[in-house]
C-alpha cells in the first residue's frame, strides 16, 4: 500500500498514477480539504484537526511492504521504525541509514529558526525536476516493498 500526507503534498497526483499502474491501494490522508479521487484503488481518509492527526493516523497503519509519501521527517522515522520505506516529494528516500541524520538535520534548523527570528527558511521552490526525481524513486521504492 501506498500512504500519502497529503497536506501540502505536491505530488499527490503521480503517487496515484504510480500506484494504480501497480494496482496498489494508496491511502490519502488529511484533514480536509482534498478532492477525493474517482479510482477505487485511491482511498481518502480525513482525520480530525489538530496537530499531527493524520501523521498519526500513517504511523498507526503503515508497515513493512508499504511506501509513506512525506515530507514531514518525525513521521517518516516513524514509518521507517515501522518497516515501511519512505519517499520525499522532492525524489528523497528516506531509510534506516539516513533518516537519523534527516531528523537531526531537522532539529537542527528548528533550533537556528527559533534562536534568530530573521532567519527564514522557504528553501528552493518545487521543481519540475524535483518531480522527475519523485516518479523514479516512486517506482524504485514501489518495487522494492513489492519484493
Amino acid at each position: 500500500m501506498i500512504y500519502v500526507d497529503a497536506d501540502a503534498c505536491p505530488v499527490r497526483a503521480e503517487a496515484e498514477r504510480v500506484a494504480l499502474r501497480h494496482g496498489l491501494k494508496m491511502f490519502v490522508v488529511s484533514n480536509g480539504g482534498i478532492r477525493p479521487s474517482r479510482e477505487p484503488l485511491i482511498e481518502t481518509v480525513i482525520v480530525p484537526d489538530g496537530p499531527d492527526v493524520a501523521d498519526k493516523w500513517i504511523a498507526d497503519h503503515a508497515g513493512p511492504g508499504d511506501v509513506v509519501i512525506t515530507n514531514d521527517i518525525p513521521l517518516a522515522a516513524r514509518a521507517v521504525e515501522a518497516g515501511a520505506l519512505v519517499v520525499k516529494p522532492d525524489g528523497e528516500q528516506l531509510n534506516a541509514r539516513n533518516v537519523g541524520q534527516a531528523l537531526a538535520s531537522r532539529d537542527l534548523m528548528a533550533d537556528l529558526r527559533s534562536a534568530d527570528p530573521f532567519r527564514q527558511g522557504g528553501g528552493r521552490p518545487f521543481s519540475r525536476r524535483d518531480r522527475s526525481r519523485f516518479l523514479d524513486s516512486l517506482e524504485r521504492a514501489v518495487r522494492a516493498a513489492s519484493s
